[in-house]
């Protein structure tokens, strides 16, 4: 697996920067990461031009990370090059995600479960804007929830990550292999020779005691603890919204879901946290990322913590670095949060930076930065999760 990286506001010239990079050989396949700025046609057609009819997979982000640079400015291009057909992975797709998230979810676990023998490992990319007036998302709740459904028992290692053209989810699109796509998700399935170490990096701690969602409907929360939920959240802390749409609340706080013992120490990794979106004065009530809370579901305020993330990269990645040494390492993709980078979060730091730094400089690396990420969740089936910057490293098995 190559990588390459580009960054100009001409898609050709853009092209022309990775293919330099990547060098003469036709790939199998091209894993294509694409600055939301850029015209998805244009990019298609200078990529076709430079390496032939090969399929391209991938689609739009807020940003690209490589070791060449990285950046949200819209106009970076990541690609990923497959060459070798033993480990080049299947690809399924499916465009019913405006008809219904959970069933075209469902459809692709089917298809990858019949598929598979052994344990493998499968990359979920999919558009998380389903629509901009009035503003709506495709929840990868509801994907991923009919996707563990379809695989069933079968052995699948599940990743991935939902593509967006900038932070503030005003479009995304797909590369399906033939063309672009709106509405649509596809599966990257690795043969049974890849297997996937993978590490979550957090940076939210809670600041609340434990309240119990009183009134919820999908994603909008209503009540915790019989209060009007925005109420809560401005008391708590100390940041009146007044007739705002709170859009400051999704830059210093989610609300977060303790997995496990609720009593147990602070463990960033037990922790599913939820980004909130906006909030609606008139109700009292704040909409989240994904609508996967339920009545009764005991949440806290968790706040999102510069330090405390720039922490976790460090404490992550040489723990995966430790994991991953001696194998045969073909690629560290990282998908990262767009609210992590430090235009949106504030950070010092960006905190991409931190983990090029940090991560053995031996493994070819690309990254982008995504609408929600996905990855597996305290051993069990994965989840999606939000302002967490999710890094695998794919490799042979020993």
């Amino acid at each position: 697996m190559r990588v390459a990286y580009g960054k100009s506001s001409d898609p050709a010239a853009a092209v022309r920067q990775a293919a330099a990079s990547l060098g003469p050989n036709a790939p199998r396949m091209l894993m294509a990461f694409v600055g939301g700025k850029h015209d998805p046609h244009a990019v298609l057609e200078a990529l076709l031009a430079a390496f032939g009819p090969v399929p391209v997979v991938g689609g739009s982000a807020a940003g690209a990370i490589s070791r060449q640079g990285f950046g949200i400015s819209g106009f970076e291009l990541g690609l990923v090059a497959f060459d070798d057909p033993a480990t080049t992975p299947r690809l399924i797709t499916n465009h019913d995600l405006q008809t219904d998230e959970r069933a075209a979810g469902l459809a692709l676990g089917v298809a990858v479960r019949e598929g598979v023998s052994e344990r493998c490992v499968a990359l979920l990319l999919f558009d998380s804007v389903a629509s901009t007036l009035p503003p709506r998302l495709h929840h990868a709740s509801s994907i991923v929830a009919g996707f563990n459904e379809g695989v069933g028992n079968a052995p699948v290692y599940l990743l991935g990550g939902g593509l967006l053209t900038d932070m503030n989810m005003s479009g995304a699109w797909v590369f399906d292999g033939q063309g672009v796509s709106k509405h649509a998700a596809l599966a990257l399935v690795f043969p049974s020779c890849i297997q996937a170490e993978t590490v979550i990096l957090h940076g939210c701690r809670p600041v609340s005691a434990f309240m119990e969602i009183t009134r919820i409907d999908g994603a909008h929360v209503y009540e915790l603890d019989g209060e009007p939920a925005l109420h809560v959240i401005e008391r708590m802390l100390g940041l009146p919204i007044g007739k705002s749409r709170g859009h400051e609340l999704s830059l210093v706080a989610t609300l977060g879901q303790k997995r496990g013992d609720p009593f147990a120490p602070y463990d960033e990794n037990a922790y599913v946290n939820r980004l909130i979106l906006r909030a609606n004065p008139e109700s009292g009530s704040i909409t989240l990322f994904e609508p996967d809370f339920a009545l009764g579901t005991q949440v806290q305020i968790m706040s999102r913590d510069n330090a405390l993330m720039l922490e976790s990269v460090r404490r992550g990645v040489a723990g995966l670095n430790a994991a991953v040494a001696g194998a045969e390492n073909l690629l560290a993709l990282y998908i990262d949060c767009a609210g992590r980078a430090s235009a949106r979060s504030g950070a010092p730091v960006e905190e991409a930076e931190v983990v090029l730094q940090t991560l053995d400089p031996h493994l070819p690396f690309m990254g982008f930065y995504s609408g929600v990420e996905i990855a597996p969740f305290d051993g069990e089936s994965s989840l999606p999760l939000d302002w967490t910057g999710v890094l695998s490293v794919l490799r042979r098995a020993s």
